[in-house]
């Protein structure tokens, strides 16, 4: 029997039409028995020898029911009672609730899903049945005890998943007071009006409040109840669908696709996506997975997969075949999928011209089983379809506007295309033609050099500690194997001394580990100079490196004071720059720092010519007070590097594009901007044609440009650059010397001006 109440329709049992009357909870009344047998509708039986079993008798109509239906005593909670159904769930025997001694309660059997539980249900009844009969207070239209509890079995972990509906019936139930002068609510009686009732939450404090010891409660409770699991998953899996916190979470469609296989009772759950002419096969629902199977269309024209999207119809595959003609079917054979349950998403757009256009994918649940779904899957899974394509649309959204370092002002763009996509329309590139790039770097000038300083006095100073170690070994006594240790570490610190390699820091550090520290428990013992030997080596390298790393540790402090302070500078600019005109900006820090912007009409169609040279002035501004920012630095002792920068010009404009395929936000298109971007990564190595000396300088900037135009435009920039004293007056020209597949490029160089010497 299938049951569902609200709170606008009173739901009459079965048991309604019976009376249920022992008022005894202890002892059952035998004169009821007469009652009930007299009720059925098959042949009465002689008269019942035990009291429990008058209570049976109205249930045997029940007894091959689905509904589950149990008989509890009020005082205890003790089960006297369950259908076949209801031993069932719970996985006990009928015959156990026949003994006496046992002490099952029904409270403890059950952990509530909802927000009311069986025990203030319970409440409910009686406080309905007090208020009846000792304030006159009836609460019948407010149908409080017409409420059902959704719970699940406590102690059965095969139901784990099961979900039930519960209704009580107290109508057998009579309740008096054992101390009339007792009254719990003496102290709250204007609680008690109807029009307080009627507040949300009211009716809960004050059954909470009753004292159930002080009344006497005869009769029993009847539980009837009906299985809602399959509802309840769907209800569930729905939510999840619709909860955009959990999806935007990366282990949101995992949660998701574990659900829907438990519902299903599948074992897998694969995931075909569409992209022009390539689809994409994934074991994961997720829309971001890693490595999925990528095959041609044409290759899945005769598959159960392509027919499905292509029917817009969810499909049962009962038994798939090793030899299946597709290698999309195979792939899933053996995987160990014997059958097959599919969905396709798929989205009826009036602005598509075709129907792969409207796909948003197919979601494919696979059993081990053959023939495992069946009719009914097909008609929940259709339920579920409009859930599952708002999640998936949404996720698509997410996939293009989470895009790593996505910059405000191209945002729009994203956005625009996750949305066309989310509607099953085909992919369109996402494109900025014609920008204008503005690049600059403030590169840390022997970096290189001063980190394998670094690294060689910290091998240095470990070897010697080693050598230390080995040495008092073999002092205390005498070991040839101890004497070839201290040969080699001592051919070790030469080496070390004339060059460290590239490869040479973990190398160096390996043979210590190797070739000396697994002996040192044992060197322990050998003497108390060894013993303190091998403390100072263990002390020194007590870090989470394991080894020396002072000097490493001092280089790198001050690599990270020089970017944090660089992109603090630079930052406090950019907030201004943006305020010109929006723009793209990208800055990458690693041996220093350079910036990438990119500003055009196809970003914001407010863009003119006095925007670009705005924002070309700007960012030689932003780059003499990042020079400064270095500059004080060293003055200031915290650093013992210094700082090159340059500004690299070009007065064409580039295409620039997003490739999904790989990690970068955008990079250019096109043979003429490529060349741009190999100028990008070669120009701050390049040296003066003449005097083959770099063309940057510590604490100068350097322009870089090809033209007269840029030249004379760059030149008035910094006559500007030099009024506000930014720069000295002084400038330097030459020519660069060619660069490989680059050449005829050109340089200004001027100095930047310390903010202690500006007047």
């Amino acid at each position: 029997m299938c049951v569902s109440v609200s709170n606008s329709e009173h739901y009459q049992s079965p048991l309604e039409k019976t009376t249920l009357t022992p008022k005894k909870s202890k002892r059952l009344n035998t004169q009821s028995s007469t009652e009930l047998s007299s009720l059925s509708p098959i042949t009465p039986e002689p008269e019942p020898k035990t009291e429990l079993q008058a209570w049976q008798l109205p249930f045997n109509l029940q007894h091959c029911s689905r509904t589950l239906l149990a008989v509890v005593e009020p005082d205890s909670f003790r089960l006297h009672y369950g259908n076949r159904s209801f031993c069932q769930l719970l996985e006990i025997d009928s015959a156990y609730l026949c003994s006496e001694d046992h002490q099952l309660n029904i409270f403890n059997q059950f952990k509530s899903v909802t927000e009311i539980s069986l025990e203030q249900l319970y409440r409910y009844h009686l406080l309905q049945q007090i208020l009846s009969k000792y304030y006159h207070i009836n609460l019948e239209f407010l149908q409080i005890i017409d409420q059902s509890v959704l719970v699940s079995p406590h102690f059965s972990p095969k139901k784990n998943n099961c979900f039930i509906r519960f209704w009580l019936n107290s109508q057998s139930c009579e309740i008096n007071r054992i101390d009339p002068n007792l009254d719990e609510f003496a102290q709250i009686r204007e609680q008690l009006e109807l029009s307080q009732l009627k507040q949300p939450g009211k009716l809960a404090a004050i059954a909470q409040q009753l004292q159930l010891d002080n009344y006497r409660i005869e009769g029993m409770i009847v539980l009837e109840g009906v299985d809602v699991t399959l509802s309840e998953q769907k209800r569930l899996l729905i939510d999840q669908l619709l909860n955009r916190n959990l999806i935007r979470q990366r282990q949101g469609w995992e949660q998701i696709e574990q659900s829907l296989r438990s519902l299903f009772q599948a074992n897998y759950g694969i995931l075909l996506r569409f992209k022009g002419n390539k689809a994409k096969l994934s074991f994961s629902l997720d829309t971001n997975a890693a490595a999925p199977t990528v095959y041609n269309l044409e290759t899945l024209k005769d598959s159960y997969l392509f027919e499905a999207a292509h029917g817009n119809q969810v499909m049962i595959i009962p038994e798939l075949q090793r030899d299946f003609p597709t290698e999309c079917e195979r792939l899933l054979y053996n995987q160990d999928i014997r059958s097959l349950l599919l969905i396709p998403l798929v989205i009826q757009s009036h602005f598509s011209s075709s129907p792969e256009e409207q796909i948003l994918g197919i979601i494919g649940l696979g059993s081990h089983q053959s023939d495992h779904f069946h009719p009914n899957d097909i008609k929940l899974a259709q339920e579920l379809i409009p859930a599952l394509i708002t999640a998936f649309h949404f996720s698509t959204q997410q996939r293009l506007s989470n895009i790593r370092n996505l910059h405000p002002s191209v945002e729009w763009r994203f956005l625009q295309e996750a949305e066309r996509r989310s509607w099953g329309l085909s992919p369109q590139p996402i494109v900025f033609e014609q920008v204008n790039p503005l690049y600059g770097i403030s590169d840390i000038r022997g970096s290189s050099e001063e980190r394998n300083h670094a690294i060689q006095a910290d091998l240095l100073t470990q070897f010697h500690l080693g050598l230390a170690v080995i040495e008092a070994v073999c002092q205390a006594q005498q070991t040839a194997l101890g004497e070839q240790l201290r040969q080699d570490l001592i051919e070790y610190i030469t080496q070390i001394e004339e060059k460290i390699t590239v490869d040479g820091e973990v190398r160096a550090t390996d043979y210590l580990m190797t070739h000396l520290e697994i002996y040192f428990d044992y060197f322990c013992e050998c003497s108390a100079e060894v013993e303190a030997a091998v403390y100072a080596y263990r002390e020194a390298c007590d870090n989470k490196h394991r080894c020396v790393y002072t000097e490493r540790s001092r280089y790198d402090e001050m690599l990270n004071l020089i970017t944090v302070s660089l992109q603090k500078s630079w930052n406090k600019w950019q907030e201004e720059m943006q305020k010109i005109i929006p723009h793209y900006c990208d800055v990458e820090c690693s041996d220093g720092m350079d910036h990438m912007l990119y500003v055009g009409k196809s970003i914001d169609t407010r863009f003119s010519f006095f925007h670009l040279k705005s924002l070309r002035y700007e960012q030689l501004r932003a780059v003499c007070d990042c020079a400064r920012t270095a500059l004080k630095l060293k003055a200031e002792g915290k650093i013992s590097l210094e700082l090159a920068h340059l500004i690299l010009v070009q007065h064409t404009t580039i295409d620039i594009f997003h490739d999904e395929n790989t990690e970068r936000v955008f990079d250019v298109r096109g043979t003429r901007d490529i060349r741009y971007e190999i100028v990008k990564k070669r120009i701050d190595k390049g040296v003066d044609l003449e005097t083959q000396e770099r063309i940057t300088q510590p604490g100068k900037l350097t322009i870089v440009y090809s033209t007269e135009e840029e030249s004379d435009e760059y030149q008035q920039y910094l006559r500007y650059l030099t009024r506000e004293n930014w720069v000295e007056s002084h400038v330097e020209m030459g020519s660069v010397a060619p660069l490989p597949g680059v050449n005829g490029l050109k340089y200004i160089r001027v100095k930047v001006i310390d903010a202690s010497e500006e007047q």
